[in-house]
């Protein structure tokens, strides 16, 4: 795919990926896609991403069921970073059972958890 070219992957083959919720603008999570996997979220229609720790592709709700149906894919200016805009399934785009990723925000200089947790990762990954 020529679009697929023109994505300026780093030195390891990854190009970041901000996911963003498509009717809130809220950003939910930030990961890393291959080829591979920017490659299978435009044919499948649904967020795949990299994982660096597990060195395979992720392919999100997998175990959890929290899909992400891709609504619209950008690039930067510079193509090296992607944005996913999402429709989420289950509400849940974190691992700890939060709805976004970015949930501690600095307060006066200690950060401060913003979110409640929706439901318990025990309960999700078992």
């Amino acid at each position: 795919m020529n679009a697929l070219k023109q994505i300026q992957f780093d030195d390891n083959g990854l190009v970041p990926a901000i996911t963003q919720d498509y009717k809130t603008g809220e950003v939910l999570m930030f990961a890393w896609m291959n080829q591979e996997a920017l490659s299978l979220t435009i044919e499948k229609q649904q967020a795949v991403y990299y994982s660096r720790s597990r060195k395979k592709l992720w392919f999100k709700g997998e175990e959890s069921g929290h899909t992400q149906i891709i609504k619209a894919i950008y690039s930067d200016c510079d193509q090296d970073v992607i944005l996913l805009k999402i429709e989420q399934i289950g509400a849940i785009a974190c691992h700890t059972g939060r709805a976004s990723c970015f949930f501690h925000k600095l307060d006066a200089g200690s950060w401060q958890t913003t979110s409640k947790v929706i439901k318990d990762p025990k309960d999700i990954y078992g």
